[in-house]
């Protein structure tokens, strides 16, 4: 009897203790290498490539399942495919790594305890993953992080590499790589064309970890993707906002906040962002000033509203003696047959939309809008390869000298001749009627030599074609300048003059500016349309802090 118990006694034991062991087991493996190629595409969505060599430990727990973390939920399970040392292995929805992402279920290929594999991994097709970058409105942020492992279950190191390729087209001048996060290797990349002929940058380190989460990235002119797949921060976003910030101000405001504040706040955002009517277009710091431009070309780059655009054009072709207004209200032009040489294109343009003397505001402005489409697209491919922010600065000194020469002459003549000269330069100020008022609130002003084709109620007289306007004196006395044969106005009512006509122009020919503003937006750059994604804030709570507000790394892993 005590022998047939002492027996028990050992099997049991044996038994225990191999169960202990199996269970005892645990995921334990060294990921060797690891190489990872991530492609933006000309659509704007992205693919990655990986290859994982994995060497499992002995007695470690087979590796059966890799999961691979996402940058989000927006990703094609159809776009996926796996592979085991070459061998095809299905892809399951037993991911168990924080966020977002997928498991490959390596089946009867798992790699066993001491044995070596490598899994390569493709996903073809990731949405919203391009953002806007923070330092440079014109340019998109791409940025990328590394799936991991648990550091419970990865030992060693690992020989990491990471390329970046960037969407078709781009010149390996245009775009710049971020500094990575979290990386101990060589901090400036290799750059390179690969053999698609796209910017790529690679980082390698051979001593990297699999637990950790490397961050890279680059920016590239927004140019060479659609403005629908670039993700623009919200009015919140811009203020510094967090989600959290808003719960506890409703908590404390009320729901009247909800109901009222919010879609008050987001219509505004809307308006705004409907008055920006240059498409994103390549604006690279360091690469100079683009001279040249017109006035009116000035005011597209700097996006000035469209009737003082249009208000510019109608001065520059009255000038030019191609237009006079016949009528202020409504107002009516008539244009010159044939037209003066050396016009612009796009004052041919205006000019046309006038020329049929129907006066049918709505094909006019119709027509206004095609000559703003027009001119748009003119001024990006001039900006091509230029910096944006410094020919802005250039050309609004340019305005401020040309003020500045008006404000400080020293006599009406000097001070009505500079501005006869620089009148559509002076128009790029936002306060351009307050100044206007200010500098020619006192004294006469001398009206310029086209000033009758401006203002009907000044008649031509009969004689002296160097003089056409009726002047308080017969002739000038000797020694005098032209101008001073000119005739005069009050400062106050030339001013008057010139800021109203403006305004004229404005309210009776563009009529409501968002709406004529918005007609241009849509074509020279569309707001991107908005999905419904199954986007989540859970899951893992992914906390990425990309720069240049490419929060689009991928956020997820942790997993076998």
């Amino acid at each position: 009897m005590k022998r047939r118990l002492f027996a028990l006694l050992i099997v049991f034991s044996l038994v225990f203790g191999l169960t202990s062991s199996v269970f005892a087991q645990s995921y334990s493996f060294t990921l060797e290498k690891e190489e990872v190629h991530v492609y933006w595409n000309d659509d704007g969505s992205m693919s990655v490539d990986y290859v994982f060599v994995f060497q499992n430990n002995p007695g470690a727990h087979a590796i059966d399942f890799v999961d691979v973390g996402m940058p989000n939920y927006n990703f094609r399970n159809s776009s996926i495919t796996a592979e085991v040392d070459g061998n095809p292995v299905s892809i399951s929805s037993d991911y168990q790594g924080s966020g977002s992402g997928f498991a490959v279920d390596l089946g009867s290929y798992a790699i066993p305890a001491g044995g070596r594999g490598q899994v390569h991994v493709y996903v073809g097709y990731i949405d919203e993953v391009l953002h806007l970058d923070d330092n440079d409105d014109e340019y998109a942020s791409a940025v990328f992080g590394t799936t991991w492992f648990g550091s419970q279950y990865v030992t060693g190191n690992t020989d990491l590499t990471v390329s970046l390729h960037l969407p078709p087209g781009i010149q390996p001048e245009e775009p710049r790589y971020h500094t990575p996060e979290s990386w101990y290797g060589n901090s400036e990349p290799e750059s390179y064309m690969d053999g698609n002929g796209r910017v790529t940058y690679t980082w390698h380190d051979p001593n990297a970890n699999g637990y950790t989460q490397y961050t890279f990235g680059a920016s590239f002119p927004k140019s060479y993707v659609p403005a629908s797949a670039i993700i623009t921060p919200s009015l919140f976003d811009r203020l510094g906002i967090s989600e959290d910030d808003i719960v506890g101000a409703l908590m404390c405001c009320g729901f009247a906040f909800f109901f009222m504040g919010i879609p008050i706040l987001s219509g505004i955002s809307q308006r705004k962002r409907k008055m920006k009517y240059m498409p994103p277009k390549i604006a690279i710091e360091g690469h100079g000033v683009k001279r040249g431009l017109t006035a009116v070309e000035s005011a597209i780059l700097m996006q000035e509203p469209l009737d003082k655009v249009m208000t510019m054009i109608l001065f520059g072709v009255i000038k030019k003696n191609a237009a006079e207004v016949t009528k202020r209200d409504p107002l009516r032009l008539k244009v010159a047959d044939p037209l003066p040489q050396k016009l612009h294109k796009y004052e041919k343009e205006f000019l046309a939309a006038f020329a049929d003397g129907k006066n049918n505001r709505a094909n006019q402005r119709k027509k206004m809008q095609k000559v703003t489409v027009n001119l748009v697209e003119s001024v990006g491919k001039k900006m091509k390869g230029f910096s944006r922010k410094e020919t802005i600065a250039y050309y609004k000194n340019i305005m401020e000298r040309a003020w500045k020469q008006i404000e400080t002459a020293n006599t009406p003549e000097i001070k009505s001749q500079m501005y006869d000269e620089a009148l559509e330069w002076t128009m790029l100020d936002e306060d351009f009627n307050d100044r206007t008022r200010d500098t020619f609130n006192r004294g006469p002003v001398f009206v310029p030599m086209w000033w009758g084709r401006y203002d009907p109620s000044y008649s031509r007289p009969a004689t002296a074609a160097s003089r056409p306007f009726s002047t308080p004196s017969a002739s000038a006395p000797s020694g005098k300048s032209v101008a001073s044969s000119m005739p005069q106005l009050p400062g106050a009512d030339f001013a008057a003059s010139v800021v109203g006509g403006a305004q004229n122009f404005s309210e009776k020919v563009v009529g409501n500016l968002n709406d004529f503003t918005s007609g241009v937006t849509k074509k020279t750059n569309p707001i991107p349309v908005s999905t419904s994604s199954g986007r989540s804030s859970g899951g893992g709570g992914c906390a990425c802090a990309c720069a240049c507000a490419g929060c689009a790394c991928a956020c997820a892993g942790g997993g076998r």
